[in-house]
């Protein structure tokens, strides 16, 4: 009796040992994977506002090219001219950096490491991850990989400024422009160390998903969240070591005179001793993690949109089945689609049709997800909450981007389109505008289950409409001036004629874009108030059935204090005829829930009575 006691006062004192972590071992060296999702995703956060302010910057230049931007002295120094324009190489460094910041930093590290890190153990039904050190291994690559990428910015030189994509010549020779000596230098190695951290968590969601589901979690049964994560790691183990090799056979150009991309090359009338490589290569394999790289930032997204219309609709999601079919199309197909982004590069014509053929064949999968959801949204009995509105914008966003997708996909129209706006409003409505509601969606989903409290549902509003509309008012009339022939990465189009019948539209597309950046300053507000000032949040706000919402509301390291409970249903039992609540839990059995049982269900009931009798079986030998 004695040795009893002291066990429990030892796990009574282990709890309070919990409450009083230090914040060292609490927050930065953290096991634990819901802190680790926070800390992605506060980290991204910080990033979007960098990455924002720099689009929001260079459309100041774009819109009003003959404005004083003398006012930005003090933040900007020697890049603002003495005449108070900006400096052309900066204009470049700024694009190439927004670019490179919500690409990898903001979507990839916002969408994968904090929902996956987040969601997988608590909706399968896991303690954590697979390896927690691993899991912190992975967001400090991230850090670094920060640290290194913000230090770059205030370089002398400035920051690398080849494009998000830095193509070789441009990003191989230190003398090519400024940008191009140790501000490339430090990208390439941030990049490397952003590598590093998608493949350690990449692996790890893999195998947390594969081994540690819990009792009854079959694959069948898995939200459509989780099937969308593990495709989504998948994605990324298989084609972020092909950057990789892109990145360091740039360094061994860079600094060991090799010639993998250079060949015959004249700067300032001199001749390099640089033969026998081809710049071709380097873009098949950077668009060889490119174009799937815009999966691994959408997948997650949609994943999470099926989990919330589901949710708000009351319904269950129409075509389970198809939606995973469509998401292992989709994985399969970003790997053989990567060469319609070098359609002008040189590349065979009939090599050109044969990637033609593969890109249109992509639409059928994105196209079922979006009947999908036009579906289950169709006579649903919906709530509108902040998430399902963001949710419907995904699918509005999606749709629009998405068809001038398959004008660009056709060789013979990308041609004439090509490096035109046309194809930046294309890319930032599929992949910037979809993925970042898709983060937004979630993050109002799921903030009750982080911090145990609620955002505020009116600004929840305020933030979606502002962002909805400005999203549409900055991308939509960016179709029109790419079909004049607007080409991107200019920076100033002035001395151009043709194009001076736009100068309105220009200046239109850059107040929008600086509102909308503004616009977010609502959400931030309420995100970082809302950590310590919310309303607390009941234990299932949004009456849910995956496994999440069965932890306690702030849940401790190990989700669930007692014992992980088993599944015996699918995730989307809702609105069922029959049953007493319109939201039937995983962890309810089939035996409790006669009146609402379909026939098949009920044959479930046998057999799980079966598995019952053999676990108290177990139990009792345990006892001898």
């Amino acid at each position: 009796m004695a040795t009893a006691t002291n066990i429990d006062a030892h796990a009574h004192d282990d709890h309070d040992h919990e409450h009083h972590e230090t914040f060292i071992t609490k927050y930065i060296f953290s096991l634990d994977h819901k802190t680790i999702a926070k800390q992605f995703l506060i980290t991204g956060i910080i990033w979007a506002i960098i990455g924002a302010g720099f689009s929001a910057i260079f459309r100041l230049q774009l819109g009003f090219p003959e404005a004083d931007l003398s006012w930005l002295r003090p933040l900007l120094g020697k890049w603002i001219q003495p005449e108070g324009s900006l400096d052309p190489q900066f204009y470049l460094a700024l694009v190439t950096m927004h670019g490179t910041i919500m690409v990898f930093f903001v979507l990839t590290a916002g969408l994968s490491g904090t929902f996956s890190n987040f969601l997988i153990p608590l909706q399968i039904g896991a303690r954590d991850m697979a390896s927690g050190f691993m899991n912190m291994l992975s967001y400090w690559f991230f850090f670094l990989s920060s640290v290194i990428m913000f230090i770059s910015l205030f370089l002398e030189t400035g920051p690398a400024s080849g494009g998000w994509v830095v193509y070789p010549p441009l990003s191989a020779l230190p003398q090519a422009m400024d940008g191009s000596g140790l501000g490339m230098t430090l990208w390439l190695t941030a990049i490397v160390f952003f590598i590093v951290s998608s493949l350690l968590g990449g692996i790890n969601y893999i195998t947390t998903i594969i081994n540690l589901r819990t009792k009854g979690m079959t694959f069948s049964r898995l939200p459509l969240t989780i099937w969308s994560f593990f495709l989504t790691a998948v994605i990324g183990v298989l084609s972020f070591p092909v950057l990789f090799a892109a990145a360091l056979l740039l360094v061994f150009d860079r600094s060991f005179g090799t010639s993998f991309y250079l060949s015959e090359i004249y700067i300032g009338g001199e001749a390099l001793p640089n033969v026998g490589g081809s710049p071709i290569l380097y873009q098949h394999l950077f668009w060889f993690l490119g174009h799937p790289e815009v999966y691994i930032v959408l997948l997650p997204a949609l994943g999470i949109t099926s989990e919330i219309i589901a949710t708000n609709s009351r319904k269950p999601i129409f075509g389970y089945k198809a939606m995973i079919i469509s998401m292992l199309g989709i994985t399969v197909l970003s790997f053989v689609v990567w060469a319609h982004h070098m359609f002008v590069s040189g590349l065979s014509p009939f090599l050109g049709s044969i990637f033609m053929f593969l890109t249109l064949i992509i639409a059928i999968p994105s196209a079922v997800k979006v009947f999908n959801y036009l579906t289950t949204l169709w006579k649903g009995n919906i709530v509108f909450t902040p998430a399902m509105l963001f949710s419907i914008g995904l699918v509005s966003v999606f749709i629009s981007g998405g068809i001038t997708g398959i004008f660009l996909g056709n060789s013979a129209i990308d041609i004439q389109l090509h490096d035109t706006y046309f194809v930046v409003a294309h890319f930032h409505l599929v992949m910037g505008a979809a993925s970042s509601f898709g983060l937004l969606a979630g993050v109002y989903h799921w903030f009750p289950k982080m911090f145990g409290r609620m955002l505020d549902r009116k600004l929840g509003y305020i933030h979606f409409w502002l962002t909805f509309i400005g999203i549409y008012s900055v991308f939509f009339p960016m179709h029109y001036i790419g079909i004049a022939g607007f080409p991107r990465r200019y920076y100033s189009f002035t001395n151009f004629e043709a194009f001076s019948g736009f100068t309105d539209l220009n200046a239109f597309i850059s107040v929008a874009a600086i509102l909308t950046f503004f616009g977010q300053f609502v959400f931030l507000f309420n995100f970082f108030y809302s950590i310590f000032r919310g309303k607390k949040a009941p234990l299932n706000p949004w009456k849910s059935n995956t496994l999440e919402w069965t932890t306690p509301r702030v849940p401790g390291h190990g989700n669930w204090p007692g014992e992980i409970p088993t599944v015996y249903r699918w995730p989307y039992d809702y609105s069922k005829p029959g049953a007493a609540e319109d939201f039937i839990l995983q962890t309810v059995p089939f035996s409790e829930t006669m009146d609402s049982n379909l026939p098949h269900e009920n044959d479930m009931i046998a057999i799980e009575k079966e598995e019952m009798a053999s676990e108290i079986v177990i139990d009792e030998s345990k006892g001898h």
